[in-house]
Parts: structure tokens; sequence; C-alpha cells
């Protein structure tokens, strides 16, 4: 019976029922129809997870699949098609030493190429949904291959059709569409271009940008190092909240605020959090708030899922007292709720 902790990057989580390592589609889709009706959880990198220490009472099905195929034309640039189980940071930088543009400001965001579009993965002013065609996807209702266009995929902040569906699709492989270049496109993220030393609006060399977003990520603990346990987190645990405007018009002068296309607006979860009074290594148990980042919640060295759990839902509860605002999970929690 194989402990969860193993397979995740905060280290907690109990055992799992039935666990099966797959990489090829064909095991992937037989793993599935031999777990019949009964609850399945699909795993990667196990980066974006929280798993209960009671475990998890069904199959645990780890997507080891490793494909890439490339076909490039001068006019529309890269159409590449990526296996769930490949290593998204991997994928970014050979996609960038190949000259192939577009993924850059998503250079360090741990996980699988299958988990970005579920996600739909975003860092410093750009999503993957920017950049993705299609997804490939088995469909557990239908027990039969279902393909995604991208506007099929209804991607929006941090979600998708695959996260309102759980437990309904699982992702094959992914279609990107990259255009060929060695730069970046204009630059939107302030903290961004002040690291590329650039004004907002300004270009940089993809290598640059690459540099410096890893550079970034690392001095905010979100870079796994298995040497620091710090770094022991699932990046990070909230979204930030989207809000109607009367609400932002009540937040404090100095709150980050940025109006969206819907007619709402979107703010910090990070400054939320610190302005309600938690603190960078606060901590519950053997869980604690990162010394680098409020956003991440890690595991000191002998953290239980219970710790991580109630030291999210104290920084939750404190945001909401504070502002009214309920912080949603960006991290996808197996078996335990806030």
């Amino acid at each position: 019976m194989a402990d969860l902790r193993d397979y995740t990057s905060l280290r907690v989580g109990g055992p799992a029922k039935k666990f099966v390592e797959v990489g090829t589609e064909a095991e992937i889709i037989a793993a599935i129809e031999a777990a019949g009706d009964t609850p399945i959880l699909i795993i990667g990198g196990g980066t974006n997870i929280l798993v209960a220490d009671s475990g998890f009472e069904g199959t645990v099905i780890r997507i080891k699949s490793h494909s890439m195929q490339a076909e490039v034309d001068a006019c529309s640039g890269a159409t590449l098609t990526i296996g769930a189980g490949e290593n998204w940071d991997e994928f970014v930088a050979v996609t960038l030493d190949r000259g192939f543009a577009g993924l850059e400001t998503l250079s360090g965001i741990p996980g699988t190429v299958g988990a970005a579009p579920i996600q739909n993965i975003g860092a410093y002013g750009h999503e993957v949904a920017e950049f993705i065609t299609r997804v490939r996807t088995y469909d557990r209702q239908a027990k039969g291959l279902k393909t995604f266009t991208n506007s099929e995929c209804e991607f929006s902040y941090r979600n998708s059709h695959f996260k309102s569906h759980p437990g309904r699709y699982v992702v094959l492989d992914v279609q990107f569409n990259l255009r060929q270049g060695e730069m970046t496109t204009a630059i939107t993220y302030a903290e961004l271009a002040k690291k590329l030393g650039i004004e907002v609006g300004e270009k940089a060399p993809i290598d640059a940008t690459r540099k410096a977003v890893l550079e970034l990520r690392g001095a905010k603990g979100m870079l796994l190092n298995p040497s620091d346990r710090d770094s022991w987190s699932a990046g990070s645990f909230f979204t930030n909240p989207i809000v109607s405007k009367e609400i932002a018009a009540k937040l404090p002068e100095g709150a980050p605020q940025w109006p969206t296309s819907d007619g709402m607006v979107k703010t910090s979860a990070a400054w939320l959090i610190e302005h309600a009074g938690v603190h960078k290594g606060d901590s519950h148990g053997g869980a604690r708030v990162s010394t680098k980042h409020v956003l991440a919640l890690t595991n000191a060295g002998n953290a239980t899922a219970t710790d991580i759990a109630e030291l999210a839902k104290s920084a939750q509860q404190s945001v909401f007292e504070k502002f009214g605002i309920t912080l949603e999970t960006e991290v996808n929690l197996v078996g335990l709720s806030l």
C-alpha cells in the first residue's frame, strides 16, 4: 500500500487503497477502466495537492508519460503535442532551447503538463490558456476519448471545464502553439519588468526572462528544493480573490486592485493575508507559513495534513474577519476541507 506522502511536494498524506504507475496512453486508459466506477485520484508531480492523513479510499493513478511531437512552420510557429506526465518546467526549458517563445513567464511552476490546463496555471502576466490549442482526454462518464478545443476548455482564472467537472476527465496530452522568436511580448508585470531592468511594456530576451522568473520564484520559496524545508509546499495555497467593485471599494488604501474584463476586481491574496495579521513563519503543529512568502504553507519537517489544513483555515478566517472576503484554495484538497 503506497504512502501518498512519498508522492506529494508537501510530504503529507496517508495510504492509497490501490496505487498504480502508468506511462503509455494505453496503460492510462486501462488503469482508469479497471477502476470502474470507484473513486480515482490522478497525480503527476503531486505539487498542487493536499491529501488527508487517512489517505485515499480508491485508486491513485500516477501518470509518468513522456512524449513530445513537434511541427514547425515558419509562419504559424510551432505546434507541440506533449504527454500529460511530462514535467512542466522541463518542457518549458526545452521550448526555449528550441527558440520557441511564449512560456518563459511560466517557468518554475511545479507539476506536469497534464495538470496545466486543469488549473489554467499562470504567472507574471500570462496564463497557459493563451498557448493551448487542444486538450485530449479520457471521459470516464462516456467511457471514451474526448478532445477539447481551446474555447471548449472554458478557461478562466485558475479554472477550466476539467476543474469544474472533477473526476470526469483525465488529460492524456496537450497541444500548444508557440511562436518562433528570441524576444518576449511586452512585459506587463511590474515586478518582472523591474527584475529585468526594463519598463513595463518593453520586451526582453526569452532566456533572460526565464532566468529572472526563476530567481523571483526562488526568492519567494516557490521553487521546490529537497534540502530546504521552507520550500516543501504546494505553491500558492490560495488564489487571488475576484470581488465586486463595491467590495473592492471598501478595501484599505494600498490594497492591490486589478480590474477584470467582466467588471469585477482582482486583489492580492498575499496582501490580504499579511494585512489580516498573518506573518511569515507563523506555525501550527508541524506546518508553517513560509518565511519567504505568506501564500506558501510549508511542511517544516513533521507536519500532518491536518496541521497544514488548520494553518490554512486560520489564515482564511483571519482574512474573512478583517475584510469580509473568503479566500479560495488553489491547492486541491483530497479527503479534507477548510
